[in-house]
This record gives structure tokens, C-alpha cells and sequence, in this order.
């Protein structure tokens, strides 16, 4: 796809703003910033070009107040009886207004990336779901399987924290390639950077940690410029194929002749890299 001019500004409309704003669940938790998303539903007719305003003067100047950005992350325990660090989930609050103003981006984004992005990636894809991921790999499967003297290997790879360990830099120059403008690089650089992070257990809040490395549980646009910048990461042999689901990914291997096949090869950029 042709690069995206790079005086090319996203220009976000109150009609825009005001559409996600009714859109709200007010039954999340506020952010650090304690602003409800109740409020922002109620009196959307009041705010929506307030907000308005503020996010198009981002989309300009490329840059995230850091109010918007900061994090609270609250452990929350997985069992009952809790007897190491993982058996705790973070869960991160961030501000309700942060989040609306990724998903308008995230729309952005997804009208300009191109269509010749990895067919096998089934996550923020038009008219695609886990399902459709699903019936790919059993296909593929059962109709190799149909064959004399075949077998088939399955690999499920769970990436540990994988959207905490993208590095923006790499993620950047990989959506540059893909035709997003610098004005939209450089926001998304932004909001993944000089992130103010907390941690709270009761009434005790830790001391404030700037981040400048991955994302925080509950990051709109993380799931999409992560399945962006894992677009390369497919089978490099015809013995296998590499289904995705955002980070969760799946090896087929087709065996012929019931000799062991390489599994595949990863791309120069993938994502442990």
C-alpha cells in the first residue's frame, strides 16, 4: 500500500466523539484521574466537544497528556488461597477517556492498513473471528489427514506477557512499512512511552514507575498494532502453517510419509525480538 502523506492528520468530528461516548459501560471502574465513565455517557452532549478539542489537539501535536496515561495497577487474586506472585492477576485502571480516544485511532488504523496483510492473523480483521481460526486449523488438519501415510503435529505457543515486551521502537519502523503516516507513528510512540504506572494493594499505593516499554493490561490499540507487528511472522516451509489470533498463535505441522518435517522458521522479526 502507498504511504500515508505525512502531513496527513487524523481529524476526529464531536459527531465522532460523541458516538464512542454513548458507547460507555458504566459499570467499569474509573482511571487514576477518578473521572467515571457514567459521567462521560450522561452528559456526552456537554463534553463531547470538550473532548473533541483536547483529542484533535493530540492527533496534531502527536502527543498524549501524561494525565491520560498513567496507570493503576490493582493485584487481584486468581484463587483463594494465594501462595506465590502468580497466582495474581494485575489489573490495570486507566483513564475511561484514554481508552474512547484508542478505539477512534484504532478505527483510523484499520481503514489504511493494507490488504495484504498475513491471511492467517484472524484478530481485528474484517468479518473474521476465533471460530473462522478455528475451522482453518481442523480444515487444514483433516484434509491432510485424508491423505495415505500422513500424520499431523499441533503446536499452541503461549507468549508470556507478550504485549508487555514490545519494544516501540521495533513496533514503529514496522508500521512505517506498513504505510502509516509519521504524524500517527509518532502518537502511538507517545502513547506507549512515559507511561506513569502505580501500584495499589488496600489503602497503600507504591511509588510511581515511568515505563517506556509495552502496554498495560487493557490497552485498546495494543491487540492490533501487536498483531501488526507480528504480520511477518509466518511458516517459511510448506509443511506447516501459522495461525493467529492476536498473540495467541498455532503451528500445523503436515507430515507426509510419516517422517519429521521442520515445525517452520521464524522471520527475522518476530515476537521475541
Amino acid at each position: 500500500a502507498p504511504a500515508v502523506p505525512d502531513d496527513c492528520v487524523i481529524t476526529l468530528s464531536v459527531a465522532d466523539v460523541s458516538k464512542t461516548f454513548k458507547q460507555v459501560n458504566i459499570h467499569k471502574a474509573a482511571g487514576p484521574d477518578g473521572f467515571p465513565g457514567r459521567v462521560l455517557r450522561a452528559c456526552t452532549d456537554q463534553l463531547a466537544s470538550v473532548f473533541t478539542d483536547i483529542f484533535n489537539l493530540s492527533l496534531t501535536e502527536s502527543v498524549i497528556h501524561t494525565c491520560f496515561k498513567q496507570t493503576t495497577i490493582v493485584p487481584v487474586p486468581k484463587k483463594v488461597k494465594v501462595t506465590c506472585l502468580n497466582d495474581y492477576r494485575p489489573v490495570a485502571l486507566t483513564s475511561v477517556a484514554m481508552k474512547f480516544f484508542e478505539r477512534l485511532v484504532m478505527a483510523h488504523i484499520n481503514t489504511i492498513i493494507p490488504e495484504t496483510l498475513d491471511p492467517l492473523q484472524f484478530a481485528y480483521r474484517p468479518n473474521r473471528s476465533t471460530d473462522d481460526a478455528i475451522s482453518i486449523a481442523l480444515h487444514t488438519a483433516l484434509s491432510h489427514l485424508d491423505k495415505r501415510n500422513t500424520n499431523v503435529r499441533m503446536l499452541f505457543i503461549d507468549y508470556s506477557s507478550a504485549f508487555n515486551t514490545i519494544l516501540p521502537t521495533k513496533l514503529i519502523t514496522k508500521l512505517r512499512t506498513l504505510g502509516l503516516n509519521t504524524s500517527l507513528c509518532n502518537l502511538i510512540q507517545d502513547i506507549l512511552t512515559g507511561r506513569p504506572q502505580v501500584v495499589r494493594v488496600g489503602n497503600n499505593t507504591s511509588a510511581t514507575l515511568i515505563l517506556n516499554t509495552g502496554a498495560p493490561q487493557g490497552c485498546v490499540l495494543i491487540p492490533l498494532l501487536y498483531s501488526l507487528f507480528t504480520d511477518d511472522y509466518v511458516a517459511k516451509h510448506n509443511s506447516n502453517i501459522i495461525i493467529k489470533f492476536a498473540d495467541d498463535t498455532t503451528v500445523v505441522g503436515l507430515i507426509t510419509n510419516m517422517t519429521r518435517q521442520p515445525i517452520g522458521r521464524r522471520s527475522e522479526t518476530s515476537p521475541s525480538t
